[in-house]
């Protein structure tokens, strides 16, 4: 089987390869470094390298495949094992995680984002159903790194029952505490839970931890342990597989996935599509990317969504892009999928360009949008696609 690395898998520059094609590699070993801003990559599964092109490593992987793993060096420090073991934003913002804890100001409190903040996702809540212990274990690693007095654990009201379990196990953990956000999307974006845990309404831009805050999604917190207890690189993805799959279509979640791996092995895995089926998309319903079966797992990898096929409509498509939800390009691509004769783009008047981006300025508030409407109707549109703040 052919194992893909992509070289980007986290925020800033591809990583350099340091290995060749012909390497033996076995799983953990360093496939590689970082450039400026960026992670190590290590292989999640043992083989032989058959090529490094532009944008990735590819790996013919062995028939039989064991589950232990090249340890990182002994680190001096919890930092260290954090950085060299590659951890980056689990969670889908794939943000290196040693620099962004480093980055962090008069640590105030550290917050484990379990809201699993898109529909249909159900690996982090199931990481925290069967192994709670290490969360709050990662939990306490970061407030040691940090000096931060406080932690919380975050959830959706959705999932109370799982926050009362929470709680009894915390009775006796007086700096960690448990609370509850609204089901809506995003409760997941690390501006809204700031807004709605701590009253602070942040600016486009702004960064939790410019205001002593650190917010890591739980499975990036499980990797931490990994890292710290094990030395384990981050080489394994927990992955929620849903639509229109025959044992998944409200979603089924495969933990500790291999990196690297094709999307169509879980989805057969799942019990195979469902057909008529539409695309596959790589991430989640919201903010998902088209994808292929071949498609590898990587670390930002969260969902693996399949559609219904696209309905056809050839008319004159208004596309609203929010940052909340899909983004300007995905909306183009949908409508071009669904025959538009043409499609004109507005943006959502909450949106603000920041250094080059558009961002929301009360992202999970949306606005109403019937003068943008009305200017579509004026320009000919009869079809409207929107992302929305609203599960």
């Amino acid at each position: 089987m052919k194992i893909h690395y992509p070289l980007l898998q986290h925020v800033g520059a591809p990583a350099v390869p340091v290995v060749a094609p012909g390497d033996t590699v076995s799983r953990g070993r360093l496939l590689a470094e970082p450039n400026g801003l960026g992670a190590n990559i290590h292989a999640g599964v043992s083989g032989t390298v058959e090529e490094v092109a532009g944008d990735r490593i590819i790996v013919t992987g062995e028939e039989k495949q064991r589950a232990d793993f090249i340890p990182i060096d002994e680190p001096s420090d919890y930092l260290e094992a954090i950085s060299e073991a590659g951890i980056v934003g689990a969670g889908g913002a794939g943000f290196p995680t040693a620099i962004k804890i480093k980055s962090l100001k008069n640590a105030k409190m550290v917050i484990a984002n379990g809201t699993e903040c898109e529909p249909m996702l159900q690996h982090n809540i199931k990481f925290m159903q069967d192994h709670p212990d290490v969360l709050i274990r990662g939990l306490k690693y970061l407030q040691e790194i940090t000096g931060a007095p406080i932690a919380l654990i975050v959830l959706k009201e959705k999932n109370k029952a799982m926050a009362q379990e929470l709680h009894k196990m915390c009775t006796q953990e007086k700096r960690i505490r448990i609370k509850l956000l609204p089901d809506r999307y995003p409760a997941g974006d690390e501006r809204v839970i700031v807004r709605e845990l701590v009253g602070l309404e942040m600016k486009p831009g702004e960064l939790p931890t410019e205001n002593g805050l650190l917010i890591q999604n739980v499975e990036t917190i499980k990797r931490i342990v990994e890292a710290i207890e094990l030395r384990k690189p981050f080489i394994d993805k927990d992955i929620t597989v849903a639509g229109r799959v025959r044992n998944a279509q409200k979603g089924r979640p495969f933990m500790d996935v291999p990196l690297g791996m094709p999307v169509g092995l879980y989805i057969e895995a799942a019990g195979g599509v469902i057909e008529p089926h539409g695309e596959i998309v790589v991430g989640g319903p919201f903010t998902g990317k088209s994808g292929t079966f071949s498609s590898p797992v990587i670390k930002t990898t969260g969902g693996i969504m399949v559609g219904m096929p696209f309905p056809r409509a050839e008319k004159v498509f208004g596309v609203l892009a929010c940052e909340c939800g899909a983004q300007e390009e995905r909306l183009y691509k949908i409508a071009r999928e669904m025959g538009a004769k043409e499609v004109i783009a507005a943006k959502c008047k909450r949106m603000e360009e920041v250094n080059g981006r558009f961002r929301c300025t009360k992202p999970g508030i949306c606005p109403g949008q019937a003068e943008t409407v009305i200017e579509f109707k004026k320009k000919g549109v009869d079809a409207l696609l929107t992302g929305s703040c609203e599960e």
